[in-house]
């Protein structure tokens, strides 16, 4: 299993993109399959399948993931009063990098809650704090940015957001340009495409194919 990032030497961005690429792959938390596509809700084909809470099964690959957001997010962390997951796939992160880093932690649920105090944030927070957002994966960015939303109206600054994996589509980036908030993937589906080739998992062909896939997934169909 590849986690090589308690080497004792600092690792660069690309190390650690590289890293936790082969360890999604390892674990099963990514399938790239463009010949037998897998489908989404929205009724997108996609040629990629990502898992990433298979990761919580693995400890080295979650110490792994944990890390990478350390160094990945180093600036963010350093300014953040606390760190905040989106529920459900991103608060085991969250709550792992906010006791590494010794920060509150706290999540954001998708919605309010509809009894008790009602509450869409969980944990401790307070206006005029300085956060950074843990997310799994991101694919059209949506989600992402309904949480950040949320947590900007409790008057909270949100630094950027953190995820383990984002597919690179062109949505999602336009998406998060517009409102104004910076998106840090700590692996990418160059790397992953990359890895799999190393590894003998994908032909030229099939590799072409996930790119073409990336550059309009609406439209794309298996070859």
């Amino acid at each position: 299993m590849s986690t090589p990032l308690d080497s004792g030497r600092r690792p660069d961005h690309v190390q650690i993109s590289q890293t936790v690429a082969a360890s999604l792959l390892d674990i099963g938390a990514v399938i790239i399959s463009p010949d037998q596509p897998f489908t989404w809700a929205s009724g997108i084909q996609s040629p990629i399948y990502c898992d990433n809470r298979l990761s919580l099964g693995y400890p080295p690959v979650r110490k792994a993931i944990c890390d990478a957001f350390r160094v990945h997010l180093e600036d963010w962390i350093g300014a953040s009063e606390v760190v905040i997951g989106t529920a459900t796939a991103g608060i085991p992160h969250a709550a792992w990098l906010a006791d590494a880093c010794q920060l509150p932690m706290a999540y954001v649920r998708s919605s309010a809650k509809g009894h008790g105090r009602q509450n869409q944030i969980e944990g401790v927070v307070r206006e005029g704090w300085k956060a950074v957002v843990i997310e799994d994966l991101v694919s059209t960015g949506g989600s992402s940015l309904k949480a950040v939303q949320a947590v900007r109206d409790a008057g909270v600054t949100v630094l950027g957001v953190g995820c383990i994996f984002s597919y690179g589509l062109e949505e999602a980036r336009s998406a998060f340009e517009k409102d104004d908030v910076h998106c840090r993937s700590l692996t990418t589906l160059e790397a992953l495409l990359a890895v799999a080739a190393e590894k003998g998992l994908l032909s030229e062909s099939q590799i072409d194919s996930v790119r073409k896939w990336r550059t309009s997934p609406q439209t794309w169909r298996p070859q």
